[in-house]
């Protein structure tokens, strides 16, 4: 951060600088957040991942996040994804193997990861994981919906740690998804005070 940016305006011409302005800071502060990396941004890199660009929900009436109090509920995310063995439409157990639905529920945590962001701001704000809710768009008589969720699972605990990316968790198999898609997942997380 510039250090002008926490002087006064007084002391500003007074060291030969123009008077800031709220517009200008509001710009500044919005640069440094596009140029700095988070902690958790760094461990996803590390991983060999980035975060895609937050899903555009296709109706003003609902949106990636809400924020309540220290609690962001993160609505159901699943589609516009990709990635090695990610698949867009399918059914699990037919049409979509079970690595691949684990791959795909991979994904859809980076998803959540990165309308968390465009919420926030900064993803390092985020202190853990408190629950996810995973829904796989099923062949009948497939039972294995807990290994596909465990790709966003296994991510957000890898991501998070021991202690903060473990999570109460739901994992149920679905007759139809929207969009035909294979995995849909929300979830809530806890905000550091």
């Amino acid at each position: 951060m510039i250090v002008t940016d926490r002087l006064s305006d007084a002391r500003r011409v007074r060291c030969g600088l123009r008077p800031s302005t709220s517009a200008e800071l509001k710009r500044q502060r919005i640069r440094e957040q596009e140029n700095a990396m988070s902690m958790i941004e760094d461990k996803i890199k590390s991983m060999g991942y980035s975060l895609p660009e937050p899903f555009k929900f296709p109706n003003p009436n609902r949106t990636g996040c809400v924020v309540v109090g220290s609690i962001v509920y993160a609505s159901g995310h699943g589609r516009d994804l990709s990635g090695p063995k990610v698949k867009a439409k399918g059914k699990v157990g037919s049409e979509v193997t079970v690595e691949e639905g684990y791959a795909t529920a991979r994904a859809v945590a980076l998803s959540m990861l990165a309308s968390l962001k465009q919420e926030l701001g900064d993803l390092d704000r985020v202190k853990r994981v408190i629950r996810l809710y995973g829904m796989v768009n099923v062949a009948p008589g497939f039972d294995r919906m807990p290994e596909v969720i465990d790709g966003a699972s296994d991510f957000f605990y890898e991501v998070f740690g021991a202690t903060f990316g473990k999570h109460a968790r739901t994992a149920v198999g679905m007759a139809e998804l929207p969009h035909g898609i294979p995995v849909e997942i929300n979830g809530e997380f806890e905000l550091k005070s």
